[in-house]
């Protein structure tokens, strides 16, 4: 019999063991050695990647196809980040995988918009090139707990890119549509939503109108919310309100508010939609309804959700 390498005896030592059920001493006497060397050449072919080990736990879904799921949504791509256990760890990776997007997306010349929330915010550090390009504001402050400002967005990307920044000196939601009025007369405001007009690349934040989901529901009284909802709201982008059927839910709200419309994201190119959570998928459905999504970035427990609908597994809609 031919000698054989250490390697292939570490693949038929974990074949024997693993696949063909064959004890620890049964092993032993076919190749002439201790059982206590099996034991320690079944670790060695574990550490050494010859014996992979793969767990899968009840009710955990398969990994997911994202280009069979992005033709499914009807867009143009999909990218699935790793959903963690820490939420730290978590959204830091989804602001990864946003930088690595905006940083594949850019070009020189181009008027690039972003929102804000505190994955945009993070995903923003870790934009380390861009070419000459301009950077906007898509939505005035909303700060949180946690959570940076839209203006140090702003400022670390034109820092990055060396292009001209348009900020948005206001709140997203002002307590009167009078007051968001005055506001918009403000040169700097109107410049920066005038730029808005003729964004090539847009970054999102998409939330639910439901508890919890959306900054901007947990900062507008309980009027604002139940409005929202009886008038069909699923939905909510840089504070503008959309039904499921992808149509703007016209509120009091809109008046209130200073950030890009859906008009002016629909006529962007290409816009970046960035989500969460397997609560937000209505909502995902809704904002590529309303055509203005392009690209999706989510994590696991979201794309496994919208792949369950699709499959009518899902809570019926």
């Amino acid at each position: 019999m031919p000698e054989i390498s250490h390697e292939e005896l570490l693949a038929r030592i974990g074949q024997a063991y693993y696949l063909d059920n064959q004890s620890k001493v049964e092993i032993a006497t076919e190749h002439g050695i201790s059982r206590f060397q099996v034991a320690r050449f079944l670790d060695e072919a574990r550490a050494e990647g010859i014996v992979h080990i793969e767990i899968r736990h009840p009710g955990h879904e398969a990994a997911i196809d994202a280009g069979a799921l992005a033709h499914a949504l009807n867009i143009h791509r999909v990218v699935v980040v790793k959903t963690m256990e820490d939420d730290l760890q978590h959204r830091d990776g989804h602001a990864k995988a946003v930088a690595e997007e905006l940083m594949g997306e850019a070009r020189t010349g181009m008027t690039i918009g972003i929102s804000w929330s505190r994955t945009l915010d993070l995903a923003a550090r870790h934009v380390s090139k861009l070419p000459k390009c301009d950077i906007v504001q898509l939505a005035g402050a909303l700060p949180v707990p946690g959570g940076g400002n839209p203006l140090e967005i702003i400022q670390r990307l034109g820092r990055v890119g060396g292009g001209l920044t348009w900020p948005m000196w206001a709140p997203l939601v002002v307590d009167s549509a009078a007051t968001a009025t005055g506001l918009r007369r403000q040169p700097e405001i109107a410049d920066a939503m005038r730029q808005a007009d003729s964004l090539d690349l847009a970054i999102v934040a998409i939330g639910a109108w439901a508890p919890n989901l959306s900054t901007v529901w947990d900062r507008v009284d309980n009027t604002v919310r139940q409005e929202g909802m009886r008038n069909g709201a699923v939905a909510e982008c840089s504070g503008r309100l959309i039904a499921a059927d992808g149509t703007p839910v016209p509120s009091e709200l809109d008046s209130r508010v200073l950030a890009v419309t859906v008009s002016q994201l629909r006529r962007t190119p290409k816009v970046i939609g960035v989500a969460h959570g397997s609560g937000r998928a209505d909502a995902v459905r809704a904002c590529i309804a309303a055509g203005i999504i392009h690209t999706l970035v989510m994590d696991e427990s979201l794309a496994v959700q919208l792949r369950r609908d699709m499959d009518g597994q899902g809570v019926p809609e």
